[in-house]
């Protein structure tokens, strides 16, 4: 398999996008350490859970020294509440930028001798959210964009012994999407929206990041990987009414094709 051998090191690897991770890194015959301040409510086989919170620089620092190889990390820990900037003061907006930013920093330098020594591999899970506005988690989105720019940062400081890339993850149909998108009319409303039709699985994301990570993508880093179902429909095309004909237009126009006998239209020239 893929990645035979490897220790992969999973943050929030415990639900949603990053169970889905975990459980690939598995299949691809990888070792999983999944971290996350709560256990999983329902055990994930394969891997080994250790309880962390990534805002932690000593108790990051204490993980990564107990273990004696590391080859993978996905910085997958994050995420935010719905809640306008002016909603809360400038330090609750800090704290969703300490998660999604300085926290997946804190946990590759903590790994970094690990990594250096197996010239392994991170892998960052961004955010469409980090490329265009992001009302109702604008902090969240800063610090996604944020993440993307110290993951190239950090592919060339570190190359050639550590390659770092990051997934841009679009909407992802997890446990908690009634959050996001309501019930599951809501969510097959949304997911017509994309492109391809549906929400990413978790399982969507896991097979990118292990792409990443194995030797398939070896000359690959400093990457934005765009795992997004093809992104969003700009919304001008749904107003614009350019190259649109009622039924009414369109009879009169057949009318006035009849009328010139055969002949072509400018139109149709």
């Amino acid at each position: 398999m893929e990645l035979d051998g490897k220790v992969a090191v999973v943050t929030g690897g415990t639900r949603g996008v990053g169970a889905g991770i975990a459980r690939a890194f598995v299949r691809a015959g990888a070792e999983v350490v999944v971290c996350a301040r709560r256990p999983p409510q329902v055990a994930l086989p394969g891997t080994e859970f250790i309880p962390l919170d990534v805002r932690d620089a000593a108790a990051v620092g204490r993980l990564f020294a107990g273990l004696p190889r590391v080859d993978v990390l996905v910085n997958n820990a994050g995420g935010a509440p719905h809640r306008l900037l002016t909603e809360a003061g400038a330090d609750r907006h800090a704290r969703v930028v300490e998660l999604n930013l300085l926290a997946p920093l804190t946990v590759s330098l903590a790994a970094y001798d690990r990594l250096r020594s197996s010239t392994g591999s991170i892998v960052m899970i961004g955010s469409v959210s980090g490329g265009r506005p992001s009302p109702g988690t604008a902090a969240y989105g800063a610090a996604k964009a944020g993440l993307e720019s110290l993951a190239r940062s950090m592919a060339v400081e570190w190359a050639p012994d550590v390659r770092v890339n990051t997934l841009v993850v679009g909407m992802v149909r997890t446990e908690r999407s009634h959050l996001h998108y309501g019930d599951g009319d809501g969510v097959a409303a949304v997911g017509r929206t994309v492109p391809l039709g549906r929400l990413a699985e978790p399982s969507d994301v896991g097979a990118a990041a292990v792409f990443l990570a194995s030797g398939a993508a070896a000359y690959i880093s400093g990457a934005s990987l765009l795992v997004h179902g093809g992104g969003e429909r700009p919304a001008f095309l749904n107003a614009a009414t350019a190259g649109r004909t009622s039924a009414a237009d369109k009879e009169s126009s057949d009318e006035r094709r009849a009328d010139v006998r055969g002949e072509p239209t400018w139109g149709e020239i």
